[in-house]
């Protein structure tokens, strides 16, 4: 297995797409590229139409998906707020790959079985595929699409980010092989001799203590313990030095445990939702995200430096699970919300991953929605940066074999 990425900034989409695939295939060393995956910015709106055609006269008959982006990734750089264009490709020996575009009007119904998701992605369940996810934010109902897939492939691993760059529907595009469209989403279906590992990384830093829920109706949460939420958070308020209550203020969010059999909690463990209403008569707090009695929650807060602490404490604790093992490749699908807008800086994620992780071929995009797994589960995101990791699932014949 193989990977390469490359960037280019050039403000010709065609010296673009050429300058990033000569490098990517420079850098497959001699290796065919089996899948390709290219993302555009919006300064190259007016010719989206053409993505297909160019990539395909580098590249030739390969699998390829990608969508535009409001920021690229690519070549172990972030390229922001101004024309950019990130192509990866992967050499994939035992790896089967099936690109496939969904529609609203013909996605399967929250209530539709496997079989119709298995018709609709051409890929069947028992194979369990690795899902990358590509949706429109204004034509497809993204959380439906991931909770379906959720159910019709629950040993799956589901990863992605929601198409950026345009403003009203419409003004995105999704590539697949040769067609560009305008809504949906598009994906890949990668099954065989394939791992995928995921990072999410939230960017938010937890303050007071854990906390059951021991009532609540549907998003609202009417006591924590003996306490109503807003008394809760009183206390944390008195409690907080001048920083955390400036956040407290003006970027307070809610982390929910979605794992019923943890007894300890840490960064990756909290699903983070914003907090979307208070009630002062009742001292009920309303977030975004349905919840059940008996839950854990914890009040987080976010800013820059949470943001870099909670990348931090992710990513180390991925490499000591990961041990000596090395990924391949990757992708990086991080909020609009990040990047140079939060950190001031740019390269900030990537810079993190190759220092804490590992330099290797990475490339996605700044997104609309972040989809990864928390808890078992997988849900659309905010102000995250979520990771995909590639490697072999078992080890490849030596080369001449």
């Amino acid at each position: 297995m193989r990977w390469a990425s490359a960037v280019s900034d050039s403000a010709s989409l065609s010296e673009a797409i050429q300058h990033a695939s000569e490098q990517t295939l420079e850098n497959l060393e001699g290796e065919r590229a089996d899948v390709v995956m290219a993302f555009v910015s919006p300064h190259h709106s007016a010719s989206y139409l053409s993505v297909p055609e160019l990539i395909r006269s580098q590249f030739g008959q390969v699998p390829f998906i990608g969508c535009s982006a409001g920021g690229v990734i690519g070549g172990g750089h972030e390229v922001e707020r101004r024309p950019g264009v990130a192509i990866t490709a992967a050499h994939l020996p035992g790896v089967k790959i099936k690109p496939f575009h969904l529609r609203q009007e013909s996605m399967p119904t929250a209530d539709a079985g496997p079989d119709e998701w298995e018709t609709a992605l051409g890929a069947p369940v028992a194979a369990t595929p690795q899902l990358i996810l590509l949706p429109d934010p204004f034509s497809i109902d993204a959380e439906a699409l991931v909770a379906g897939l959720d159910f019709a492939y629950p040993g799956s691993i589901k990863v992605g980010g929601l198409a950026s760059g345009g403003r009203q529907p419409g003004e995105n595009a999704l590539f697949m092989n040769e067609r560009t469209w305008r809504s949906g989403a598009t994906g890949l279906a990668l099954s065989g001799n394939l791992r995928v590992e995921t990072i999410v990384a939230q960017g938010c830093r937890p303050i007071g203590r854990p906390a059951v829920v021991t009532e609540c109706e549907k998003n609202v949460i009417k006591r924590l313990g003996e306490a109503t939420p807003l008394e809760v958070l009183r206390g944390l308020f008195e409690a907080a030095d001048e920083r955390d209550r400036g956040l407290i203020r003006r970027s307070l969010h809610v982390g929910v445990v979605m794992d019923p059999l943890s007894n300890s909690f840490a960064a990756g463990d909290f699903l983070i939702r914003n907090v979307i209403g208070a009630d002062e008569d009742t001292g009920s707090l309303a977030i975004g995200e349905r919840l059940r009695e008996g839950q854990v929650i914890q009040f987080h807060v976010r800013d820059a430096a949470t943001a870099t602490e909670d990348l931090a404490a992710v990513l180390d604790r991925y490499g000591r699970a990961r041990g000596r093992r090395r990924p391949a490749g990757a992708l990086l699908f991080s909020c609009q919300g990040r990047g140079q807008h939060l950190f001031g800086t740019v390269d900030h994620d990537t810079e993190m991953f190759e220092s804490m992780v590992a330099s290797v071929p990475m490339a996605g995009f700044f997104c609309n929605g972040e989809i990864g797994p928390v808890g078992g589960s997988t849900f659309l995101h905010a102000y995250t940066s979520s990771f995909a990791l590639f490697s072999p699932a078992a080890p490849e014949p030596a080369a001449g074999r």
